[in-house]
């Protein structure tokens, strides 16, 4: 496995809730979009984009309701929306199969959703407190890819690691483990219209520091 490979990890498993769309062509070769729901233990479900060649699935069959297990690399793309670049994240998958596991009752863990992360802090760590006194720090993190290219993955950390991250220095090598979660929130249009958009972060169970490279 490369280097590239080693330092981005994604493991999921769960139902598409829509069938693959077009969305470019590198050298002939096609990609396309769908949805896949990941459900928690506790019985919500994250609905995360999944990016696949036309070289590894039938995108024209109809997927939604089947139920899959993908491996491959949270990435990011800037996307140009109204003049202001937006990040956008996905799971580019390398490796795709249907299987026989269907979402169970709230807390069966059938569905997995794993990520492993090597990258470098590139904005400082915003920490803050819940109404409720619990503890978060969120965290940029840029994950590098092969031709000079990184991705730039939001993550969340909570409790005793988000004390502990909320010290550390831009360009301070992580190491984190997690599963990748969905969250809508409401965005200001205008004055009194507001859309709702979803994103997508990395929920962290681990982090450590690294020797930097």
């Amino acid at each position: 496995m490369s280097r590239e490979q080693e330092n981005n990890k994604v493991t999921l498993s769960g139902e598409l809730v829509s069938n693959f769309e077009f969305i470019h062509e590198v050298y002939g070769e096609g990609f396309y979009t769908a949805m896949l729901e990941s459900e928690r233990l506790s019985g919500t479900k994250d609905a995360i984009p999944i990016m696949v060649s036309e070289r590894i699935v039938d995108v024209e069959a109809d997927w939604i309701g089947r139920f899959v297990k993908v491996s491959g690399q949270f990435r990011s793309y800037n996307k140009n929306e109204n003049g202001r670049m937006h990040l956008e994240l996905s799971v580019f998958v390398r490796e795709f199969e249907e299987t026989e596991f269907e979402h169970g009752e709230p807390g069966s863990g059938n569905d997995e959703n794993r990520i492993s992360l090597d990258g470098y802090i590139c904005k400082p760590p915003i920490y803050r407190k819940t109404p409720l006194g619990r503890e978060i720090a969120d965290i940029l993190l840029a994950v590098n890819r092969i031709y000079g290219k990184s991705d730039y993955i939001p993550c969340i950390a909570w409790g005793r690691n988000a004390r502990f991250v909320s010290g550390l220095e831009v360009g301070t090598r992580l190491q984190i483990e997690g599963r990748i979660q969905s969250r809508e929130y409401q965005k200001r249009i205008s004055d009194d219209e507001f859309e709702t958009r979803t994103v997508y972060e990395v929920s962290v169970s681990r982090l450590e520091v690294a020797e930097n490279e």
